[in-house]
């Protein structure tokens, strides 16, 4: 009593020797957990966001290769081989006049499947293929061989050019050519489609060589709309659906 304050503890003597007291330990154990966690949280944050970075940018190359095959399959009709207009082609309709002797006559023959055409005393000669003044020094030249004239003069003139056009549609049968025809405009002028054609797969037949025409993508795109050559035709199928 009235003496100096006695501590409660010795330096050094806490529980299990420590110098510390046990409520501090508790604080710096708590505050490592909390330090521990939050490094955690950040961390895991910061996986997130680079995961969402890495999807965003995945997304967009795959969205640019999309887009590049895309242009890669752009639907084409098939180029088609044009020749020249000048050459007499099968169904070609013609006038040819024998002049300069005395049973001078004008014949008006169409050439037939196999390029030929028939004349008065020499019978077949081959005109597909030649030109008009080609024509008709070819039959000046079998008249004087096959000694029926000594001297003839022969002029030929083209009258008609036709295509074709066959199968499902309206008005099958045959067009007259004119140099602007085109696949799409003479399955208009045939009555257009019936209602079974298949519409993306029609036959255009040029020189015994088909060639498979889409239709539709020729209406949509006149770059896809072959023109037509005398003596074409087409062939439109009947779609299973």
């Amino acid at each position: 009593m009235g003496g100096a304050p006695t501590r409660p503890f010795a330096e050094g003597a806490f529980e299990g020797g420590s110098e510390t007291p046990p409520y501090s330990q508790s604080c710096m154990s708590f505050h490592a957990d909390v330090a521990f966690w939050f490094g955690f949280t950040h961390e895991a944050r910061r996986m997130q966001c680079v995961r969402l970075i890495l999807g965003v940018l995945l997304a967009a190359i795959l969205g640019l290769a999309a887009g590049c095959g895309t242009d890669a399959v752009t639907p084409m009709n098939p180029q088609v081989p044009v020749g020249s207009t000048a050459q007499l082609r099968p169904g070609d309709s013609l006038n040819i006049a024998v002049q300069g002797v005395p049973d001078a006559s004008t014949n008006t023959v169409q050439i037939d499947e196999e390029g030929l055409v028939s004349l008065p005393f020499i019978g077949m000669v081959q005109a597909a293929g030649a030109s008009t003044a080609e024509l008709s020094q070819r039959i000046r030249e079998t008249y004087v061989a096959k000694k029926i004239y000594t001297t003839v003069d022969i002029s030929v003139s083209v009258t008609e050019r036709y295509i074709y056009v066959g199968g499902e549609v309206q008005r099958p049968g045959r067009i007259i050519w004119t140099p602007d025809l085109t696949v799409a405009k003479a399955v208009q002028s045939a009555g257009g489609f019936t209602l079974y054609a298949k519409e993306t797969a029609v036959s255009l037949i040029r020189d015994k060589n088909a060639y498979p025409i889409d239709v539709k993508l020729a209406q949509k795109n006149p770059a896809q709309d072959p023109r037509l050559m005398p003596g074409d035709s087409l062939q439109v199928p009947r779609s299973p659906f």
